[in-house]
């Protein structure tokens, strides 16, 4: 209820507004049975027209009066739920985007796009439900009973009964449904999942040609979301029937035990007129209530489902330090293992300086812990044990903020968004002009971006999907380079491009008019060779740190790669 009362305070007037307008109403709807019951005894069995004409306008005014009200509460109800949900998604997307990597790495992108989307909307649909039917119904159903048993006390005895039985089916309907819906919620998460991870690598797909065991991946998907879909709403079904027999049995004995007393003339015919319609309207009431509970445990599943993401946890710290960075890097000791992972260090014991302007090449093996030095970092993680000193401060002292505005990083699989390539590039700078765009662009050799349609207003698909690998890549320095940081990371952005135009970027980059600390993530021994200094890893280890021409003479690890890579070319 937490969430709920968060956004309520919001619209506290309108939502008050139409509470109001649902109760006012619902009193209008209890009034006509009783306006009914004066037509009859006090106009037709008196043989009164006047009658008749009196208690039927003020009939047709009271319903008429509750019509307004009616329309009120819509609009109300449409107008609190529909800006709830707006800025729901709005928080959700918000906590997302700050997301840490433990809190992204618990829940699965398809979960989030299902939260995002489905839970919302059924959370949308119960904040109308309650300001349009839910309260209408228990009011509706409780002013029923005890203006029934003004009316009658003996009748409502039976409707009393009827209604403890109802109440007791509600609360076995819920306790069964709410695992099975929030199963259902999960099922819809894997459905979604599959999707995703289809639309993401279409075209390894083709090119595998793999068409039939993805369709059985997805069919099995399918058809549990399919049995979870039956599974949860089995219970309702198998209720439902119940419900109305009860009801149907009370309506039935309503109407014989009314007759009995009618002929005992302990009832005369207005009352048991109006009681019949108040029987009709408690019938109406638990109906509405029944489907009430019922959205309201599909709801309670998709509030924690939210409340989860709402609660995850952040990597935005407080900052202890502001202003632009010199670029000094220290690991001093540093070991780290990914949470939630196997549990053996990613990194051991890690110590090297990096001084500001110089640049330093980190090689090893696969799975050394070569990346893992750059989310570090970029405090993606906190070290387990260790510390890492950007400038004079430990990296826990400063906010994520900080640490990121100072830090520009080439992803080793560069990420573009649907927009134009100046949008994309902008990422690095927003007020870049557009003089900078293009020295930026030229520094990263992304020439071929003046050959496109429309220049630096070409569109991209998402992802990049219209790009090639190798321009992907220069897009992603070119925006890295434009962000103008202390410290700039490439962590192995260079990959996919030939030899000649990586020697003309590093070249670039060591030109610039701001030195910047650059960390190069390389497997080659070709990129390694030009850095300052050189980082070996193995198995999360330093082994070996000097110039390329010392690490000939004292690293076996380099050497071996060194003999592999360029050796092994120069034979070719």
């Amino acid at each position: 209820m937490k969430l709920y009362r968060n956004y309520f305070r919001r619209y506290k007037v309108p939502f008050l507004a139409g509470v109001l307008c649902v109760t006012l109403e619902a009193v209008c709807d209890l009034l006509g049975p009783t306006l009914m019951a004066h037509i009859v005894n006090n106009g037709i069995e008196q043989g009164s027209l006047s009658g008749v004409y009196h208690w039927g306008t003020l009939m047709l005014a009271v319903t008429l009066i509750g019509a307004c009200f009616a329309v009120t509460r819509n609009i109300l109800a449409s107008h609190v739920s529909q800006r709830m949900g707006a800025n729901l998604r709005s928080d959700l997307f918000k906590k997302i985007i700050s997301f840490s990597e433990d809190s992204a790495d618990k829940i699965e992108a398809g979960s989030l796009i299902t939260r995002m989307t489905n839970d919302t909307a059924q959370i949308v649909q119960f904040v109308n439900g309650i300001m349009r039917i839910f309260l209408k119904a228990p009011l509706t159903g409780l002013g029923s009973i005890i203006l029934a048993s003004l009316l009658n006390f003996r009748l409502s005895l039976i409707i009393y009964g009827v209604v403890a039985v109802v109440t007791l089916l509600i609360y076995i309907s819920m306790k069964l449904s709410y695992p099975r819906f929030y199963q259902l919620q999960m099922a819809m998460d894997q459905v979604n999942l599959k999707v995703q991870e289809y639309l993401i690598g279409v075209r390894l797909v083709k090119a595998f040609g793999t068409y039939g065991k993805e369709i059985e991946k997805f069919d099995e998907e399918n058809r549990n979301l399919r049995q979870r879909g039956i599974s949860s709403q089995m219970v309702i079904t198998l209720i439902t029937p119940f419900l109305t027999l009860v009801v149907g049995v009370g309506t039935t004995a309503v109407i014989y035990l009314g007759s009995r007393l009618f002929m005992r003339d302990l009832a005369n015919v207005g009352d048991m007129t109006a009681f019949t319609i108040y029987m009709a309207q408690i019938l109406i009431s638990l109906i509405m209530i029944t489907n009430v509970f019922t959205m309201f445990v599909r709801t309670k599943a998709s509030t924690a489902r939210i409340r989860e993401v709402l609660d995850s946890g952040e990597d935005f710290a407080p900052s202890q330090a502001t202003g632009k960075l010199q670029g000094r890097i220290t690991f001093d000791q540093v070991t780290f293992a990914y949470p939630k992972g196997s549990g053996v260090p990613a990194i051991r014991e890690l110590s090297f300086t990096v001084n500001p302007g110089e640049s330093l090449a980190i090689i090893g093996p696969t799975g050394s812990g070569k990346s893992t030095i750059a989310w570090l970092l970029l405090r993606f993680y906190d070290v387990d044990s260790g510390a890492i000193i950007l400038d004079n401060s430990n990296l826990k002292e400063l906010g994520s903020d900080v640490i990121r505005s100072n830090i520009a990083i080439v992803p080793q699989k560069p990420m573009l968004f649907s927009g134009s390539v100046a949008e994309n590039l902008r990422w690095g700078n927003q007020h870049a002009s557009p003089d900078q765009l293009k020295q930026a662009a030229e520094k990263a050799q992304a020439d071929f971006i003046v050959e496109m349609a429309e220049g630096y207003d070409s569109l991209l698909g998402s992802a990049g999907v219209n790009l090639s690998g190798g321009q992907k890549q220069r897009i992603s320095l070119a925006r890295a380079i434009l962000k103008k940081a202390p410290v700039l990371i490439l962590d192995d952005a260079t990959s996919a491009l030939d030899a000649v135009t990586e020697a003309k970027v590093r070249e670039n980059l060591k030109h610039q008019e701001d030195q910047q600390t650059v960390i190069i993530i390389t497997q080659r021994c070709g990129t390694a060779m030009s850095a300052d200094q050189i980082l070996v890893m193995e198995n999360g280890r330093k082994v070996g740190w000097g110039t390329h021409e010392e690490l000939l003479r004292s690293c076996e690890v380099y050497q071996d790669i060194y003999h592999t890579q360029i050796e092994s070319s120069r034979e070719g």
